[in-house]
């Protein structure tokens, strides 16, 4: 891929980074104005009331502004979670990797470099992708007469290096959004929290008998911030860990394909 291509797609992927952020945004204000703002929500139609009728969609209304960013991240993080496994999977191709690795490793063993990239070409996954590249100048180096042993495979092991840097980073785009996501999604329910504990204590501190509406509401803001923010960091953190394992996954087996061709070029030289 050229080097004009390989901008406009990173510039591509920016956009849809940025416009994923906007969209969950406005989304997350309508839900949280529209539908959780709703009077039908609070009892005698009154959001500003004491008493609920037992929804959960007012007890959310009741966090204040911080619930709609505290939605926000909750948003973003399923938009990029689709987008990640949909990315993961045109990343793993067709079929069982561990099946497409044994079947290349076969051919290899019979000198069956012809094949072989046939058998990428159908796989059509990262993995495939690099073992390719690796084959290509597998099969170059072969009839190469000028270098020497030791630069053949020194050659072909930095073939395989090139074409793993140029597949690592569509594998771990946007990871960073998940480790960012668990870690503000607590801060910003933090944030929520104060305030709503600082309404709370000044309801308390009022002369006389305290404002139990105030005193509430104040709570139940608190409460409310709390819990979306250790939703949302919860979340996050599942969802890096588990692609997080999935791209370690990718990354030994393009490793375990990379040597095994390596191996078995440096077999070959020996034959000869």
């Amino acid at each position: 891929m050229s080097k004009q291509g390989s901008s406009f797609k990173d510039a591509l992927q920016n956009v849809f980074a940025v416009s994923a952020i906007l969209i969950a945004f406005v989304v997350s204000w309508l839900l949280f104005s529209q539908l959780m703002g709703n009077p039908a929500n609070f009892e005698g139609g009154n959001v500003h009331g004491a008493a609920l009728q037992g929804n959960y969609l007012g007890i959310i209304h009741r966090g204040g502004p911080i619930v709609p960013i505290l939605m926000t991240c909750v948003l973003v993080l399923i938009i990029f979670i689709f987008e990640r496994a949909i990315t993961l999977s045109r990343a793993r191709g067709k079929g069982k990797i561990n099946q497409f690795v044994h079947n290349l490793q076969n051919l290899l063993a019979e000198d069956k470099i012809e094949e072989a990239m046939d058998v990428c070409d159908k796989q059509k996954g990262s993995l495939a992708n690099v073992m390719k590249a690796g084959l290509l100048r597998y099969r170059d180096l072969q009839n190469d007469k000028e270098l020497e042993k030791d630069q053949k495979i020194i050659s072909i092991q930095k073939s395989f290096d090139e074409a793993t840097a140029l597949e690592m980073p569509m594998l771990s785009k946007n990871m960073v959004i998940f480790s960012t996501l668990a870690s503000i999604s607590v801060l910003i329910g933090l944030i929520g929290t104060v305030l709503g504990m600082i309404r709370a204590f000044a309801a308390l501190a009022q002369s006389g008998a305290p404002d139990a509406l105030a005193l509430s509401q104040g709570i139940s803001e608190a409460l409310v911030n709390t819990a979306f923010g250790i939703i949302g960091s919860t979340l996050s953190i599942i969802a890096f860990n588990y692609f997080s394992t999935s791209i370690d996954t990718y990354t030994y087996k393009m490793d375990e394909a990379g040597f095994s061709l390596t191996q078995n070029f440096a077999a070959s030289l020996k034959d000869k």
